[in-house]
């Protein structure tokens, strides 16, 4: 699975896109906006999420923070992070490197109002050192996503200044 399945998927869906490569990791925010020249919160990051008994991936940028209560407002329950074991085996991608694209099985994807700030967003593509360029909006029309706000934009993380 992994890359290969994520080129699979862009060979069919998509084959304007192309998968880019970086020698080093990309496994991180910080180490992809370094290698692919962007600003973190570019990185479209993937979350693997427990909602109960079914498994989703959510679609955020790179520097937004889930927001517990949106979170239990839009999924009715409060979300659990899969362990990086069942992330692999669920989505074929090692932590690092999930996508929702190529994945090992259907899996509902979601995508955060916090993408729609930019034109154009760098999600991992199925490994560690891997992404793709492409607009918020085909993410969803690639894979079915819905758009939720479940996330802490930069602004509302920040500490208040004191004055």
């Amino acid at each position: 699975m992994s890359i290969e399945s994520v080129r699979a998927f862009f060979a069919e869906h998509a084959p304007d896109i192309a998968v880019m490569e970086t020698p080093g990791s990309s496994a991180t925010v910080q180490l992809a906006a370094e290698a692919f020249g962007v600003e973190p919160a570019r990185i479209a990051k993937t979350l693997s999420l427990r909602l109960g008994e079914r498994v989703v991936l959510l679609v955020a940028r790179g520097d937004a923070r889930l927001d517990n209560r949106k979170t239990k407002a839009a999924f009715g329950v409060k979300p659990r992070m899969l362990a990086a074991e069942e992330v692999a085996e669920i989505t074929g991608h090692p932590v690092g490197g999930v996508c929702p694209f190529g994945l090992a099985q259907p899996l509902q994807v979601y995508c955060d109002v916090s993408l729609k700030a930019f034109d154009e967003v760098l999600p991992a593509a199925g490994s560690t050192s891997s992404m793709v360029r492409l607009s918020p909006e085909r993410i969803v029309a690639l894979t079915g996503a819905e758009w939720v706000d479940v996330c802490q934009g930069p602004a509302e993380t920040a500490e208040p200044a004191e004055g």
